[in-house]
């Protein structure tokens, strides 16, 4: 090291020891003398390898390259079992040959009347056998874009992966968005000509934004060309050939290279239709302007033949790729995808026509169920409307025995996840089964797969590969599109699905069966077989339960009104013979008194074990029909004393008629549990009942733990099961729905009270089915109950095989319903299937992310537009007629034609008038200045020019009408005189008018230029109009009414009113005439008008403006040189018909364009803000943050993404972040207060404050959304306690102290925070937040465990 010289000549070094590098300081002598230690460094690195021998060397080439052995990381046995990928080929130096074609033998199947007999051996027909290529049979399963797609890695085959791309739509085929589009400069020979003429060669391809990087060629090479003199003519020559050919020879190979997909078999078809479509051009379209037209209809030909030739061009390979469809893709628009009929020959030859059942039954099938089975071996889609109980589960289950049969998977998604555990168990002994939701995945590999429509819709969505082998989706409950939240999740899977899938869709019986049908074939281009049955398996009976009695009032859907009368007359003996009886209550009404004790009853029922929902607390006494309306003094124990012996009267009424079991429906959770409570003495039940009943709850609740068999729910609904007494609603733990389901299905529960969905989740029918009232809740208010509602739940009564009839009971208490009502609800319509269709973020996020179908595209192909849609081609023909009509050219007098311009100025002066003829003419300053002798201008009656005139007389009680003088422009042909003519010493005509001299002229017709002094009798001795001409000009007088005024002139004139109207000199009016003609000043038609503010007194700012600006456009027709054109009318009325054509074209294209959809303003403002907040680009690309937000499902996209981007939760640890996650999947409204830590508190005020500036961004973008209102929706704090304390290990029972939230609820809200939790550990993966990924699965974690994630009966059986 160098020397180190100090302040004080004090020198030392310092250098390095060891392997470990320890500083070393030496003191140095005054002089360094030279020494052979100099040189040698201070610290000598060991070498780093050992000397390599040809041994050595040799040793290692051997081990590395010669001797086999595994990758030590790879294959350790912590990986064992563990399946990984290789792609041999691409390791391969040698590639392959490419592979033939797979191809198959397959049977072809025959109609069997179409056999032949000697292929019959002993009645077994042998099918014939045929060769055919796979690709044909799997036509469309690998379908999903323009690019091959490839088989993403074996964990994302089931759920898919946001990195992949969906499967392309069916029926998009004709779609340009998806089709084959054709660049615009690849079509024209614009750049063909351009070259021709000398121009430089395009480095850049058509709709290419920029072309290769030639280098140094670019510099070296020239890229223009000179073109001679002398072969000008020949250039031209080709130049006019490429003008007209360019465009049909490029079109005809962009075609040509189509229809290489389509068989020769639709060769001849194809060239007819195309042939067909050109025939249809009008003869002066196919021809090239004449050299004689003039300029303006050349152009106008040239426009509209391009138009029209590129509208032909669009419908010609419209038709090229409907024939290429499949299941009818080429069949007329005026044919409907909806094809109903026939049932009558597949029932009577349904065993010939399907000798070999994929699946049998041991009962004989229904006529509906024959003709849907065939229809599902044809490999057609099918609709199955029937009533509940009817049997369409046998259809879904032939299509799982189809799938099984043709080793491929058949889907059943259905709306509720109760319904997809139900299915589960029944299908389970039959089929190869899985079951997939949100929380479980059960056999993914199964050929059935059962789940729900939200996981169908991710999967479509993420591409998932299974879709591939999918043959058909059963959509149960499809009627469950009416609803606003979910419903849209039906046509998005409608949608979404690729055309190789086949429907089975399954609904109850609704008005607009053929119309959802026809909507769904004409989005996918296949047909759709509709079948099923208005008949119900059992009849039922509705009845009035009054005063202890049944009243029959409807039998085989028709309503009695005899027994209607009969409960009538009941009644009102009833209340008429009461001594203390009130006032009678309208039905549907209720007092205030009852409204006092429902508040008070509900107040009072605060305990755990009755707790209930928020919006359902006021229950449903005095909501309607089926009130209790007792006196004022009644307390709530003798309330409750009434109900009791109501229900033990109607229990006992059913049971002495062997009416049970039976399903009550009370619309409130707190209803329910009450009524069950009020019945406490009663036990239907007998001792074997009762002893199967406790052996199947010691099984069913053995699976929890000893503190969570102890809850005071699970012990409650055992005593009252053991009674045969059971309640079900939304607020009870999964695991005991389940045990309520189960025993009554197993006929041990005789009395059930349950909320409306049991009726939709649960299939178990009873004897009979009670309303407890015809109102409920909805949400937003009390309402009566529709009459599909009604029809859903009275369809539980009736057991198919056990009961002959099934009775329905209404419950009336101290009311009778009226009877129009009561029969609207009965026997009423149901409801038709309406589209719940609206935009989502996430859905706009993953349609852009995908780029195979664009946003406009599934707006178009929504329910919602499906009538709009199915006029196009109708306005497509209009459309095309439209163009095709020749145009007139207006022929001008006076040079360039002008008209257009005035008719502008005119239509906008109308548009004005129309505006300011109410507001200022009728306000009573204007009246003050129309007197006698004012200048106005008053609108003609062509309407095409407005004339300048003078109030000659104001309205009287005789005459209701102004006497005006205007001048006309118009020469008539003969001058009209006065009716009165009899009266006047000189007629004369408009031929002979004689200027006679001063001295022989008479006082009438003397020129004055003073009003005379001659007072007048008022009488006016001409009859209106009266027209005449006098100097030079042509007037008439006629009777405007105010709203015929359009502008009141400044000036004022003198004029004679009484030798005007009276003596009608002619003196007199060559005297006003002259007078008014003087008033034009500066070339202007007319005087200036009155100021509207100074003058009229006008104080709206619009008005104003508006006069402002009508007055102007008034000023300048005038100066126009159409003015006054002895032509102007006939121009006027051409000019009108050109504009009203274009504004029939616009209107049509407007129709048929994206912008005409009723969402479009809605999508175009979600733009906005998703380019505002940074998850798109101004391009419309994905960003990251978008990529996250479209992980989100379970909560509002936009705030779960916010939150993750704002690191909201870094700074909390697994338990706290979860809780306060609890709050996107929590959805009751009111809840009791909770007490959060301060680091909890914190977060959410937070998430609060995100969540409202994200509704004041949209809010800003025009979307109708209140910050606030979108912030309590979409944030709801109740259950962070709840879920804090879960996480941190707090037993059940404790946590259920801390809310008045029910148990049911609080699990519910636990399991979907799972999954919330799973979406955010994605989206921290996307993102490459690691320390948040962990915590997410930290979270999880810590929230699965004891009764919230008990296993479902269902699933793993008792």
């Amino acid at each position: 090291m160098d020397r180190i010289v100090a302040a004080n000549e004090l020198s030392f070094r310092i250098g390095f020891t060891g392997h470990s590098g320890h500083l070393r300081i030496e003191p140095l002598p005054p002089v360094e003398r030279d020494t052979p230690l100099n040189s040698i460094p201070d610290f000598i690195l060991p070498p780093a390898f050992p000397k390599e021998t040809p041994e050595s060397i040799k040793e290692y080439i051997k081990e590395k390259y010669l001797l086999p052995q595994l990758d030590a990381d790879e294959f350790s046995p912590e990986k064992a079992g563990r399946q990984w990928e290789f792609d041999w080929f691409e390791r391969a130096k040698i590639l392959p040959d490419p592979s033939l074609p797979r191809s198959v033998v397959v049977p072809k199947w025959e109609v069997p009347f179409r056999r032949q007999r000697d292929s019959l051996d002993n009645g077994v027909w042998e099918p014939k056998s045929e060769e055919r290529d796979l690709s044909e049979l799997t036509v469309g399963a690998d379908d999903s874009g323009a690019l091959p797609r490839i088989v993403g890695p074996p964990k994302d085959f089931v759920r898919g992966s946001i990195n992949n791309r969906p499967f392309r739509p069916g029926g998009l085929d004709d779609s340009p968005s998806l089709g084959r589009v054709v660049p615009d400069g690849a079509t024209n020979g614009e750049w063909v000509k351009e070259v021709l003429n000398g121009g430089p060669a395009q480095t850049a391809p058509p709709s290419f934004k920029q072309g290769p990087d030639l280098g140094d060629l670019q510099g070296r090479h020239s890229c223009s060309w000179n073109i001679y003199e002398d072969q000008s003519a020949v250039t031209n020559t080709v130049e006019s050939e490429l003008s007209v050919q360019f465009d049909d020879l490029f079109k005809k190979a962009w075609q040509d290279d189509v229809t290489e997909f389509i068989g020769d078999g639709h060769t001849s078809e194809l060239q007819s239709e195309a042939e067909q479509l050109t025939s249809v051009k009008p003869e002066p379209l196919q021809v090239e302007a004449e050299v004689n037209t003039s300029e303006v209809v050349n152009e106008g030909l040239e426009t509209e033949t391009s138009v029209l030739d590129e509208i032909l061009s669009v419908e010609a390979e419209g038709s090229i790729l409907r024939l290429d469809g499949d299941n009818g893709g080429a069949r007329q628009e005026n044919e409907g995808w909806a094809v109903t009929g026939g049932s009558e020959v597949f029932v009577e030859r349904f065993h010939d026509l399907i000798p070999d059942m994929a699946l049998t039954f041991p009962f004989e099938l229904d006529p509906f169920q024959k003709e849907a089975i065939y229809h599902l071996e044809k490999g057609n889609s099918v609709f199955v409307a029937a009533h509940t109980s009817a049997g369409k589960t046998v259809v879904a289950e032939y299509a799982f025995a189809l799938a099984a049969k043709h080793c491929t998977r058949a889907v059943y998604t259905a709306p509720i996840k109760t319904i997809s555990n139900q299915k589960y168990r029944d299908f389970c002994g039959k089929f190869d089964v899985g079951l997939l939701t949100g929380d479980i995945s059960l056999r993914p590999e199964a050929s059935c797969l059962i789940m729900t429509t939200e996981i169908l819709r991710s999967m479509l969505y993420r591409g998932a590969d299974m879709i591939r082998d999918i043959e058909w989706v059963i959509f149960d409950e499809v009627h469950y599109v009416n609803d606003v939240e979910r419903g849209v999740v039906w046509e998005e899977v409608i949608i979404m699905l690729p055309r190789h899938i086949n429907f089975v869709l399954l609904s109850a019986t609704v008005p607009n069966t053929i119309e959802f049908a026809d909507w769904i074939g004409r989005t996918k281009q296949k047909q759709i077989r509709v079948t099923g049955t208005t008949k119900r398996p059992v009849p039922l009976e509705h009845c009035l339960f009054y005063s202890g009695e049944l009243y029959k009032v409807c039998e085989n859907e028709e309503f009695l009104s005899h027994g209607f009368k009969v409960a009538k007359d009941v009644h009102k003996k009833k209340t008429t013979s009461s001594v203390s009886g009130g006032t009678s209550l309208r039905p549907g009404s209720s007092t205030a008194a009852d409204r006092g004790r429902g508040q008070r009853r509900d107040n009072s029922s605060q305990a755990k074990q009755h707790k209930h929902s928020g919006p359902q607390k006021f229950g449903n006494f005095g909501a309607g029909w089926g009130t209790q309306s007792n006196g004022p003094g009644q307390n709530v124990m003798g309330l409750r004393r009434s109900e009791a012996s109501l229900w033990l009267t109607l229990i006992n009424k059913l049971l002495k008629k062997s009416l049970l079991p039976v399903v009550i429906f009370c619309f409130s959770k707190n209803r329910c549990d009450k009524s069950a409570d009020n019945i406490l003495g009663t036990d239907l039940t007998s001792r074997s009942e009762k002893s199967e009943i406790r052996t199947f709850c010691d099984k069913a609740f053995s699976r929890l733990k000893g503190s969570d068999r102890n809850l005071p729910q699970i012990v409650r609904i055992q005593s009252l099961l053991h009674r045969g007494i059971a309640v079900h609603h939304a607020g009870l733990l999964p695991i005991v729905k389940e045990v309520v389901e189960m025993l009554f299905c197993r006929g041990l529960v005789k009395v059930l009270f349950s909320t409306e969905t049991f009726a939709m989740g649960v299939n178990a029918p009873a004897r009979t089915v009670v309303f407890d009232s015809l109102r409920k809740f909805d949400g937003k208010e009390f309402r009566q109950l529709l009459p599909g509602e009604y029809t859903q739940m009275a369809g539980r009564a009736g057991r198919r095989g056990l009961d002959k009839t099934g009775t329905v009971v209404v419950m009336c208490r101290d009311e009778i319903p009226y009877e129009n009502d009561l029969k609207n609800v009965i026997i009423g319509t149901a409801t038709r299937l309406e589209s719940q269709f609206r935009l989502t973020y996430i859905m706009i996020l993953h349609l852009l992310r995908v780029e195979e179908l664009k946003v406009e595209d599934m707006l178009k192909r929504s329910f919602a537009e499906f009538h709009a849609q199915k006029k196009l081609p109708e306005q497509q023909q209009l459309l095309m007629l439209k163009l095709a009509q020749p145009t007139k050219s207006v022929e001008c007098i006076k040079g360039e034609p002008a008209i257009e311009d005035y008719f502008d100025m005119y239509s906008e002066a109308e548009k004005y008038s129309h505006q300011i003829a109410e507001a200022v003419m009728q306000s009573p300053v204007p009246q003050q200045y129309l007197t006698t002798g004012r200048a106005v201008v008053v609108k003609s009656q062509s309407g095409q020019d407005h004339l300048l005139g003078v109030v000659v007389k104001t309205p009287s009680s005789n005459n209701k009408q102004y006497i005006v003088l205007v001048l006309t422009p118009e020469l008539p042909s003969t001058l009209e005189t006065s009716s009165d003519a009899s009266n006047r010493k000189d007629q004369k005509t408009a031929e002979f008018q004689i200027l006679m001299p001063k001295s022989r002229r008479g006082y009438e017709d003397e020129y004055c230029s003073s009003v005379t002094s001659r007072k007048g009798s008022g009488v006016v001795n001409i009859k209106l109009p009266h027209r005449g001409n006098a100097a030079g000009m042509n007037y008439e007088v006629r009777g405007v009414d105010n709203k015929d005024f359009l502008s009141i002139c400044v000036k004022k004139i003198k004029i004679d009113q009484v030798r005007l109207l009276e003596d009608v000199s002619s003196g007199a009016y060559s005297n006003a005439i002259q007078q008014l003609l003087g008033l034009k000043s500066e070339g202007n038609k007319y005087p200036p008008a009155l100021d509207p503010v100074k003058d009229l007194k006008l104080k709206d700012v619009n008005l104003v403006e508006a006069y402002y600006k009508w007055n102007n456009l008034l000023q300048k027709m005038a100066q126009n040189k159409c003015h006054g054109c002895i032509k102007l009318d006939e121009h006027m009325k051409l000019a009108r018909e050109l504009k009203r054509h274009r504004e029939e074209v616009n209107a049509l294209k407007f129709e048929m364009s994206d912008e005409a959809l009723q969402q479009m303003p809605d999508f175009q403002g979600r733009i906005d803000v998703l380019k505002e907040i940074g998850c798109i680009d101004a391009d419309l690309v994905v960003q990251i943050k978008g990529r996250v937000a479209c992980e989100m499902n379970s909560g509002e996209e936009l705030i779960c993404t916010e939150c993750l981007f704002e690191n909201q939760l870094d700074d909390l640890e697994p338990e706290e972040a979860v809780a306060i996650m609890s709050s996107f999947v929590f959805q009751q409204k009111e809840t009791s207060e909770s007490f959060l830590t301060p680091k909890l508190s914190q977060a959410k005020k937070r998430l609060h404050e995100t969540a409202i500036k994200l509704g004041e961004l949209q809010a800003q973008f025009k979307l109708p959304i209140d910050p606030q209102e979108y912030a309590q929706e979409n944030l709801k704090f109740g259950l962070v306690e709840v879920v804090y304390e879960w996480a941190k290990g707090t037993p059940f029972a404790e946590i259920c102290e801390l809310t008045d939230v029910p148990e049911g609820v609080i699990v519910r809200t636990i399991v979907r925070l799972d999954e919330t939790c799973r979406e955010f550990r994605n989206a921290a993966a996307i993102m490459g937040n690691s320390a948040l990924y962990k915590k997410m699965e930290t979270a999880s974690n810590v929230i699965k465990r004891d009764i919230v994630f008990a296993a479902s009966l269902y699933i793993t059986g008792v």
